[in-house]
C-alpha cells in the first residue's frame, strides 16, 4: 500500500538515561501510562491493569520462550566469531547471524563456547545455514547466553535468565522477548480471573530483525522481516466468545497483536492458522480484531512505534511520548508499560467490511 509517510514522522527524542537497563525490583512494580479512547492520558501502575479492563475483555498473550541463543567462539584460523541463532529450522540445524572479521564460507568450521563445533552449509540471505553436533536447542540451554537486546549495555547474567522471559512462556524460538509480557506475574494473574478478564494465547517467535532500524526513508518501500506465528483454534475461539459477550480483545504485546492481525488477513471470522508474517502496520491500516494493546514504550523511527500509531493515531501517540519522556518514564525492553485503547472499532464488526478486501499491509 502506497504511503506518503516516512520514517522521520516516527523519530523523538530520548534522554538515554531513561533507556532502562535492568527490570524493576518486581515484575508488576512498573509504571503505566493509559492512553484512553479519547485520548486522554493518565499516570498510572501496572498493579492498576486488572482495574481498567472489564468483564469478558480477552487478554492474548504470546507464550514463545527466549532461547539462550548468543555464542562467541572461533574459525579454525583463531578469528573470532559471535553468532545469534535467528531460527531453528530442524533439530541440528539452525539459521543463524554470524558476525565476523572475515564472512565464513560454505565448509567453514565454528568452534563455539569452547565445547563443541558448528559447520557453516550456505547461506539464506543474511543468515547462515549452521549444522550443530547435535540438538540445537540442548547446546544452546547448556552453553548459549541470553540475548539481550542492543541498548542494553551489561552482558546476560542470571537476573537476566529469569526476567528477561515472560512467567507463562512454554513455546522455545524467540531471540527476543515479548516484553509486555514481563510485566505480569502470579498474583497479576488471578486478579485478572477474579475481575472476570480471559486470557488465551498465540505463539510468535520473536525475531532479531525486531530491533533492526527501518533502512528507508518511505515507510512503502519498507521490507518487513519474516517471523514465524501460530493462533490455535482455541485462540479463535476465545474471541469470538469475547466477541458475543461484549468483551474487548485486547493484545499483551505487539507480536500478539501482530499474530492476531496476521491471521485474520488469512481468514474472517478467525481460525486456527500458523507460517510466517511479514505483516507492517502503519497508520492507515485498519484493525481486525484489536480494542486495545498492552505495550512497553519503543524506539524512536521503529516499526513497532508505526504499529501503535496505526492503533492510538499519530498526534496521540506523539503526545503520549512526550508526556512519558517529561515524566520520566523508563523505556525499551525492561521499562514501564502502556494501555492503549483504540478509538475505532475493529473492521472486522463494521457491517460494510468485506474480508476480500484484507487488510492494508505494506
Amino acid at each position: 500500500m502506497s504511503s506518503p509517510l516516512t520514517v522521520a514522522d516516527f523519530d523523538y527524542a530520548l534522554p538515554p538515561e531513561l533507556i532502562a537497563q535492568h527490570p524493576s525490583p518486581e515484575r508488576g512494580g512498573s509504571r503505566l501510562l493509559h492512553l484512553d479512547a479519547q485520548g486522554r492520558l493518565h499516570d498510572r501502575v501496572f498493579a492498576d491493569l486488572a482495574g481498567l479492563l472489564r468483564p469478558n475483555d480477552l487478554l492474548v498473550f504470546n507464550d514463545t520462550r527466549v532461547i539462550k541463543a548468543r555464542l562467541t567462539g572461533h574459525k579454525a584460523s583463531g578469528g573470532k566469531v559471535e553468532v545469534l541463532v535467528e531460527r531453528i529450522v530442524e533439530a541440528d540445524r539452525a539459521l543463524a547471524h554470524v558476525r565476523a572479521s572475515k564472512s565464513p564460507g560454505p565448509g567453514t568450521v565454528l568452534r563455539l563456547a569452547d565445547r563443541f563445533e558448528a559447520t557453516v552449509l550456505g547461506r539464506e540471505g543474511a543468515l547462515f545455514d549452521l549444522r550443530f553436533p547435535g540438538d540445537v536447542l540442548e547446546l544452546l540451554q547448556a552453553h548459549g547466553a541470553t540475548p539481550l537486546p542492543p541498548y542494553i549495555t551489561h552482558a546476560a547474567a542470571a537476573e537476566d535468565d529469569e526476567r528477561y522471559q515472560t512467567v507463562y512462556a512454554r513455546a522455545p524460538g524467540a531471540v527476543a522477548a515479548p516484553t509486555a509480557g514481563l510485566h505480569f506475574d502470579d498474583a497479576m494473574m488471578r486478579r485478572l480471573d477474579e475481575a472476570g478478564v480471559a486470557r488465551a494465547f498465540v505463539t510468535l517467535h520473536v525475531g532479531a530483525g525486531t530491533f533492526k532500524p527501518v533502512q528507508v526513508e518511505k515507510l512503502s518501500d519498507h521490507v518487513m522481516h519474516a517471523e514465524w506465528y501460530t493462533v490455535p483454534q482455541a485462540t479463535a475461539d476465545a474471541v469470538a466468545r469475547a466477541r458475543a459477550a461484549g468483551g474487548r480483545v485486547i493484545a499483551v504485546g505487539t507480536t500478539s497483536a501482530r499474530a492476531l492481525e496476521s491471521a485474520a488477513a488469512q481468514a474472517l471470522p478467525l481460525r486456527a492458522t500458523q507460517g510466517d508474517t511479514q505483516l507492517f502496520i502503519t497508520p492507515g491500516y485498519r484493525f481486525q480484531v484489536l480494542d486495545g494493546l498492552v505495550t512497553n514504550f519503543h524506539l524512536p523511527q521503529s516499526t513497532l512505534l508505526m504499529m501503535i500509531s496505526a492503533l492510538a493515531g499519530m498526534e496521540p501517540i506523539r503526545r503520549a511520548y512526550a508526556h512519558a519522556v517529561a515524566e520520566r518514564y523508563r523505556f525499551f525492553s525492561y521499562g514501564d508499560a502502556m494501555l492503549i485503547e483504540s478509538p475505532l472499532a475493529p473492521a472486522s464488526l463494521a457491517p460494510s467490511h468485506s474480508a476480500a478486501s484484507g487488510p492494508a499491509a505494506v
